[in-house]
C-alpha cells in the first residue's frame, strides 16, 4: 500500500500544483518511487509545472475503461523515480464525477504500486475534492499569508473535518437519531462540537470511539508565497488555533518564500527546483520535503 499525500486548500492560485510537483520530485530524489496524480479535475495544469506534455492516455482512459488498471496510465517523467497521471484529456464533465466513478478511482489510487502517491487537488469544498483529500489521514493544506486565503483554508478544513465525521457516523452503527441529525443536516452551523454534544446526549457509548477516529486525522500546513512583510509567527498561530478548536492534530511544515522566477520556470517548462536550486524557495521546499519524509510512515 502506498503512502497517499493529498495536497489541497480552499482557494485557487495558492500554489498547490507548484508544491505538488516540486515535493514529488524531491521525495523521488531520495530514492522513493513517487507518482503525481492530477486531481484538479476540469482545470488540470500540473503537467506545466513538471515541464511535460501530457499523453493522450490518463485518467480518461482509466475511467472510460480503455485501460483496466490505473498503474498503466502512470507515465515516467524525466526525473528519476517520478511518475505522472494526467487528467488534462478528460471530458469537461470530469469535475462532476459520478459516485461510482469516484469510488473506482479511490480504490485504484489506494492500490497503486508506488511508495508515495501525491494528489494535486482542485480548489473549493465540493464532495469529490473533500473525499480525495480524505483518502489519507495525512493531508497538506496550502495557503498564502493573505487573509482571504487563510479564511478559505479554514473553510476547507472545517468542511473536510465535518465530511470525515459524517463518514465515521454513516459506517459505524451510530443510533438513528444521530444519523438523521448529522447526515441530513447541511446547515452552516453544524460543527464537530455540535455533533459530539449530540453523541453525548443520544449515543454516549459512541463518544470515545468518535473522538478516537477523528483524532487520527493529521493536517499539515504550508504557507506559500511568504513575503518579507508577512508575520513570521503566522504558521504557528494557525496551528495553535486549529489544535484548540478541533480534535485532530495540526502541524506547521513551514513557509515557502515568494519567488519571482516561478512563472519563468513554468514558461520554460522546467521544474523549479531543477532550474533554480540556489533559490531561497528551493531551500524551503527541500526542508519541507525532509520534514514530510520524517513524519510519514516509510520515510
Amino acid at each position: 500500500m502506498p503512502e497517499i499525500l493529498p495536497i489541497g486548500g480552499g482557494k485557487g492560485g495558492v500554489g498547490k500544483s507548484f508544491i505538488s510537483a516540486n515535493l514529488g520530485a524531491l521525495i523521488a530524489k531520495r530514492g522513493k518511487r513517487v507518482v503525481l496524480v492530477d486531481l484538479d479535475l476540469g482545470a488540470s495544469n500540473l503537467h506545466s509545472f513538471l515541464g511535460i506534455t501530457p499523453h493522450r492516455d490518463g485518467l480518461n482512459s482509466f475511467l472510460n475503461k480503455k485501460s483496466s488498471c490505473l498503474e498503466n496510465v502512470a507515465l515516467p517523467t524525466d526525473h528519476a523515480n517520478l511518475y505522472f497521471i494526467s487528467s488534462v484529456n478528460c471530458s469537461m464533465e470530469i469535475a462532476n464525477l459520478y459516485h461510482a466513478q469516484k469510488l473506482k478511482l479511490l480504490t485504484a489510487i489506494a492500490k497503486l504500486p508506488f511508495d508515495y502517491v501525491l494528489l494535486d487537488l482542485g480548489a473549493g469544498t465540493n464532495f469529490n475534492t473533500l473525499d480525495f483529500f480524505l483518502t489519507s489521514n495525512q493531508g497538506v493544506i496550502v495557503c498564502t499569508p493573505d487573509p482571504t486565503s487563510i479564511e478559505n483554508a479554514f473553510r476547507f478544513i472545517k468542511a473536510a473535518y465535518l465530511r470525515s465525521i459524517k463518514h465515521v457516523i454513516k459506517s459505524n452503527g451510530f443510533c438513528e437519531t444521530i444519523k438523521n441529525a448529522v447526515l441530513e443536516n447541511e446547515t452552516p452551523s453544524m460543527t464537530a462540537s455540535n455533533i459530539i454534544d449530540m453523541v453525548i446526549r443520544h449515543d454516549p457509548a459512541k463518544e470515545e470511539f468518535l473522538r478516537e477516529r477523528i483524532s487520527h486525522i493529521k493536517f499539515h500546513f504550508i504557507l506559500n508565497q511568504f513575503r518579507k512583510n508577512s508575520d513570521p509567527a503566522l504558521g504557528e498561530k494557525l496551528k495553535m488555533v486549529c489544535n484548540r478548536h478541533f480534535y485532530s492534530c495540526f502541524e506547521f511544515l513551514g513557509n515557502i518564500r515568494f519567488e519571482e522566477r516561478v512563472p519563468s520556470a513554468i514558461v520554460s517548462k522546467k521544474l523549479f527546483i531543477r532550474e533554480h536550486p540556489e533559490a531561497a524557495a528551493a531551500s524551503d521546499l527541500y526542508r519541507i520535503a525532509e520534514q514530510l519524509l520524517q513524519k510519514l510512515p516509510g520515510g
